[in-house]
């Protein structure tokens, strides 16, 4: 069998701000070399050669910028072997050979957040819960998602008490019980 007919094998990381999805994604994909996706509207505003700002004012007002988003990464993670890690990653790629939830309590997801960017718990944790809640209509209003309901991912990780090289043992396991 030649490198073209080789199965591409792609891997789909989820979780909720503060769980550790791009840490993960990023060492998953350097340990296997695969490409890691993690297009983003940070990403959208370089191709459009406007700024980060100027996409998220848009996206407010037009839907069209997320769906942007959501098939460039799903576009990217379908041409070769990779890792696509974002909120919504195991629901949009569905092709995925592996589906990832990594979940984590509110208090410790406000934590890693606030070693991140600052501020007092108590305030990160009124942020991401509040964030939390506009992600969630907003992926119920886009695409019937839930994004509360992961129960059919193939693997649901626990991030509470781990560090990303124990998340991402546990994933290259699965990967190659998977593979072999």
């Amino acid at each position: 069998m030649s490198n073209r007919d080789e199965k591409k094998i792609r891997i789909a990381i989820s979780g909720k701000s503060g769980c550790g999805n791009t840490t993960v994604t990023k060492m998953l994909s350097e340990k296997l070399g695969y490409r890691m996706v993690n297009y983003t509207f940070r990403s959208l505003a370089e191709d459009l050669e406007i700024t980060f700002d100027e996409v998220q004012k848009l996206a407010q007002g037009d839907d069209k910028y997320d769906l942007m988003v959501d098939e460039k990464q799903r576009e990217l993670a379908m041409e070769t072997n990779s890792v696509l890690g974002s909120r919504l990653a195991i629901w949009m790629l569905k092709e995925a050979d592996l589906k990832v939830f990594l979940n984590a309590s509110p208090e410790v997801r406000a934590q890693r957040i606030l070693k991140r960017e600052g501020g007092s718990l108590q305030e990160q944790m009124d942020i991401t819960a509040a964030r939390d809640k506009r992600d969630h209509e907003r992926y119920l209003k886009l695409y019937d998602i839930d994004h509360d309901d992961f129960s059919f991912a193939d693997l649901i990780i626990n991030t509470d008490r781990m560090v990303p090289e124990q998340i991402c043992e546990i994933i290259l396991s699965a990967t190659k019980a998977m593979t072999t």
